[in-house]
């Protein structure tokens, strides 16, 4: 009989997550009700977002259930089917469980993908999935650039901040990264264009903000932010008249254990006329064809390059996920549980 390995989430996790906030656990296959379809799934995205949905707090999605295997944008195929649009072996993309198989509605968060229009499945989960879109649209609809003008990027080593920096230089910006390391500062540089990168790593509020200033002499024009906290409050001061700040992500509250202390310099949005907005890529879907077109365009012409990290194996789904806050990964962190 097959089987459906899943991963639960059992426990809201308090700061870190641990083992005993998940359970391994292996059930039969659920039966289908008319209009739904089995996935298998075969490559998980493992994004920081993973970890906001584990709160029992409010989202722009509901919190997991306990019980319910944790979330994930997941590519597979159709193991069985129920609906009439979906056929057995048709490619999907969607958001699902971290399992082997997923019951899904199409429609909703389901849809087919073409193999074909990508030269690895595992891109529709990096560089031209939603983790290639929102540092598309979060910064040229938010952040809207303009030639000539510094962009600054938090997490830029990561897969949506490397994507903002190289689009940045493509629009004629300078683009400025802010990393944790010394080798994610030189892959800045060396890999991804930036014109500079800073090291985030031993540096308090008043350090941060001269590192900031002396990257960005001419001021801050775009913030691409997201990291959230200290470096956000070290950016503010060094923001230019008008300046747009596009917050992405909040890394580093999501282990937080009690209140988080807000931005001490929102001060400064004020007195430079400046504008700070939240971003959601699913507010362009709509538009993902044009963003996914565009970017494909630059991959071809070889102005953007893009690194993704595959580990293997349903079991290993926890270690993988932590890499995100060990600062381990090197690449958009995606976790293969079958061939596809």
């Amino acid at each position: 009989m097959t089987v459906n390995r899943r991963f639960l989430l059992t426990a809201r996790p308090k700061g870190v997550p641990k083992p005993a906030d998940f359970a391994f656990v292996s059930e039969p296959l659920p039966d289908l009700a008319e209009g739904e379809i089995l996935v298998r799934n075969a490559y998980a995205s493992i994004d920081p977002a993973i970890r906001g949905w584990m709160d029992d707090a409010p989202s722009y999605m509901p919190p997991i259930p306990l019980g319910a295997p944790v979330r994930a944008t997941t590519i597979g195929r159709v193991a069985a089917s129920r609906h009439p649009d979906f056929a057995v072996g048709d490619p999907v993309m969607g958001v699902n469980g971290l399992e082997d198989y997923s019951v899904a509605t199409a429609g909703g968060f389901t849809s087919k993908i073409d193999l074909s229009a990508v030269p690895e499945p595992t891109n529709f989960l990096s560089v031209y999935g939603a983790v290639g879109l929102t540092g598309y649209f979060g910064l040229l609809e938010v952040g809207q650039p303009k030639p000539g003008e510094t962009v600054l990027v938090s997490g830029a080593a990561g897969a949506v901040g490397s994507v903002v920096g190289q689009i940045a230089r493509i629009k004629g910006c300078r683009a400025v990264g802010i990393a944790g390391g010394a080798a994610k500062c030189q892959r800045l540089i060396d890999e991804f264009g930036f014109d500079a990168a800073i090291d985030y790593r031993g540096k308090d509020l008043a350090a941060m903000t001269a590192a900031i200033a002396e990257a960005c002499p001419g001021g801050v024009d775009v913030f691409f932010d997201n990291v959230g906290g200290l470096i956000l409050d070290a950016t503010l001061p060094n923001i230019n008249h008008r300046a747009r700040l596009a917050l992405c992500g909040m890394i580093s509250q999501y282990n937080a254990t009690g209140p988080v202390p807000g931005p001490t310099n929102l001060w400064f949005l004020i007195a430079r006329v400046a504008r700070m907005e939240g971003l959601l890529v699913s507010e362009y879907i709509d538009r993902w064809s044009e963003g996914a077109a565009e970017m494909a365009r630059w991959i071809a012409e070889g102005k953007l390059v893009f690194r993704e990290q595959i580990e293997e194996g349903l079991e290993n789904a926890l270690p993988v996920f932590l890499k995100l806050f060990e600062g381990t990964n090197d690449g958009k962190l995606i976790l293969k549980i079958s061939d596809l």
